[in-house]
C-alpha cells in the first residue's frame, strides 16, 4: 500500500512559483522576450502557472510552448507550437519542468535550443530529488528533497488541488 505524505500544499506551491517567477524577471531584465518552455503534461501546467505569474509581474512579453519528448527515443521531439529553431537565435529560454528524477528529460529536453543560437537558457523545476545521472543543473527550483530511489514525487497541479507528495 502507498502512503502519501504532502511536501508542498497549494498555498506553499504558489508561493515557491511567485518566488521563481521574480527571480527569472531580475535574471532577464534586459531582454526583449522570454520563451517559456514547459515539458509536456505536469511540466507544461508549471510553465502555464509560472507564464501567469511573469505576465503579472513584468513587462517582459513572453511566449508558452510546449515541449513533448518520447521517453523511449528522448531525441525525437515535438515542440507545441511547432516553431522553427531559427526562431530561437538570440532569445532567452526558460525550460520548466516538474520534478529532476535522473536529469534525462531536462537534458534532451535542451536539444531544440542548443541548434537555434539562442542568447541563454535557464532551467527551472518545482522538485529537484538530486539523483542526477546526467551533467544538468536547474537554475531556478522550488524545493529540493533527498529522496531515495524507491522514492516517487508526484505533482498534481489541478487547479485548487495542487499539491506535492512523496510515495
Amino acid at each position: 500500500m502507498n502512503q502519501s505524505n504532502l511536501v508542498l500544499n497549494a498555498i506553499q506551491i504558489k508561493q515557491r512559483i511567485d518566488r521563481i517567477a521574480y527571480q527569472i524577471y531580475e535574471d532577464s531584465s534586459n531582454e526583449k522576450e522570454l520563451i517559456i518552455a514547459g515539458i509536456s503534461n505536469s511540466g507544461y501546467r508549471f510553465a502555464i502557472l509560472l507564464n501567469e505569474v511573469l505576465k503579472s509581474i513584468c513587462p517582459i512579453p513572453t511566449q508558452l510552448i510546449e515541449i513533448t519528448l518520447d521517453k523511449n527515443n528522448p531525441t525525437d521531439f515535438k515542440l507545441n507550437p511547432n516553431i522553427p529553431i531559427t526562431d530561437f537565435k538570440n532569445k532567452t529560454i526558460v525550460i520548466v519542468d516538474d520534478v529532476l528524477n535522473s536529469g534525462k528529460t531536462l537534458m534532451y529536453s535542451l536539444k531544440p535550443f542548443l541548434e537555434g543560437d539562442v542568447k541563454k537558457i535557464r532551467t527551472v523545476l518545482l522538485v529537484n530529488r538530486d539523483h542526477k545521472r546526467y551533467p544538468v543543473e536547474a537554475d531556478f527550483v522550488g524545493i529540493t528533497l533527498s529522496t531515495t530511489l524507491q522514492e516517487h514525487i508526484r505533482v498534481d497541479l489541478t487547479a485548487g488541488a495542487e499539491a506535492v507528495y512523496l510515495e
